[in-house]
């Protein structure tokens, strides 16, 4: 245990932190599961909302830090092909 109070502090911010990240992460886990299954039900308008919704999620997060942005691009792409192709 910490006995200096700079580094109380930052075990404070930083168990905060963790806890704000892992909802986050969970959400956007939640997204991408929520397109997957937009794309298996074949409802081709419900997926590309979805896309939008996690294309945004994803976005928002590579920006906060909270995933890599080259991260973010890749799992985009391979969201994208899995689109069925618009008529």
């Amino acid at each position: 245990m910490a006995n200096i109070q700079s580094q109380i502090k930052r075990n404070r911010q930083n168990e905060k932190r963790r806890l704000r990240n892992r909802g986050a992460r969970s959400s956007l886990r939640t997204q991408v599961k929520r397109f997957e299954e937009a794309v298996d039900g074949g409802d081709q308008g419900v997926a590309e909302d979805e896309y939008r919704n996690v294309a945004r999620a994803l976005d928002k997060a590579a920006s906060s830090g909270l995933i890599h942005k080259n991260r973010a691009a890749t799992r985009k792409a391979r969201l994208a092909k899995r689109l069925p192709p618009s008529s």
